[in-house]
């Protein structure tokens, strides 16, 4: 995350805090969160890659929302509202393809929308089949947990995540022989993954609280908390996120001075301790074994 999303954020805040009407504040965070992971997503060296991931995490995210679901929790009108503007906000980021890379939200081009499309509403019809599945808490949790836990470990391995990326790059038209594993760069995966095997666990114990599809998306992909944590829980989150605050002069006087701290600490005190810290160009250079400790 740099300055330039920092400073986007802040100023978004008080829009939503100074202008938003209390009923809309919800939604605004539902709707920003998306929006956030697709301009968050650093850009790969593998085609339409940094677009592809975004994307799979709002379908895993459904999917273990519906995995996670109590027996008795029905399908509601909110919830089909959800996914239909779920939808609608990663087609229209697709037609970002057609705009100049300046004013693009995600940091490569984009796929065609028209197969962005396609691929959308098949998996809005695929989630719309599973919601008939009874008792998704027995048998949807468990392969949907594994699933996850498949990808966590292609994704943190070496070489699985070296040949994943050769056989994607092979796909994309791209030459296998510059895959690297450093590419699968999936932002936020951990923490998402992290946030979605507590909820399934949950449920299966009966801790985890009712939430709409909007609720558990905003709980899942948190844009503040996206990128670097905290893995917070759904229980915690669920009440805070029902009791949204105003504009209270005290809670934006904490918040900002909260932002300034951490501004300076990492723009000032961890990039200038970056410019001489260990590396193996310096450690090269040094010449003693006091200048290693130091450096």
């Amino acid at each position: 995350m740099t300055l330039t999303h920092i400073l986007i954020f802040i100023a978004a805040a008080l829009f939503y805090l100074a202008l938003l009407p209390a009923r809309w504040r919800a939604w605004a965070l539902f709707v920003g969160s998306i929006v956030a992971i697709y301009w968050l997503q650093p850009a790969t060296r593998i085609r339409t890659l940094d677009f592809i991931f975004p994307t799979a995490t709002l379908a895993l995210v459904a999917l273990a929302w519906l995995a996670s679901r109590a027996p008795d929790q029905g399908w509601r009108r909110e919830d089909t509202a959800s996914a239909l503007l779920m939808a609608a906000l990663v087609i229209a980021l697709s037609l970002g393809r057609y705009i100049v890379p300046e004013y693009r939200i995600t940091p490569s081009r984009p796929p065609a929308p028209a197969t962005v499309a396609l691929v959308v509403l098949a998996t809005v019809a695929l989630l719309a089949l599973l919601r008939r599945v009874p008792r998704p808490n027995r048998r949807l949790a468990g392969p949907v947990l594994l699933f996850i836990v498949i990808v966590f470990v292609v994704l943190k391995t070496g070489p699985l995540a070296e040949a994943t990326s050769g056989w994607i790059r092979e796909r994309m038209g791209q030459p296998a022989a510059l895959a690297t594993a450093a590419e699968l760069e999936w932002l936020g995966f951990s923490y998402v993954s992290f946030r979605l095997i507590s909820t399934l666990r949950d449920r299966q114990t009966g801790r985890l609280p009712a939430m709409t599809l909007r609720e558990y998306t905003t709980y899942a992909i948190f844009f503040p908390a996206y990128t670097a944590g905290p893995i917070d829980r759904a229980e915690r989150f669920l009440p805070d996120l029902h009791t949204l605050p105003g504009p209270d002069p005290a809670w934006l006087a904490q918040g900002s001075m909260r932002i300034a701290v951490g501004i300076g600490k990492r723009f000032v005190i961890a990039d200038s301790l970056a410019l001489f810290a260990l590396d193996a160009a310096k450690a090269q250079q040094a010449d003693s074994v006091a200048g290693l400790w130091v450096l």
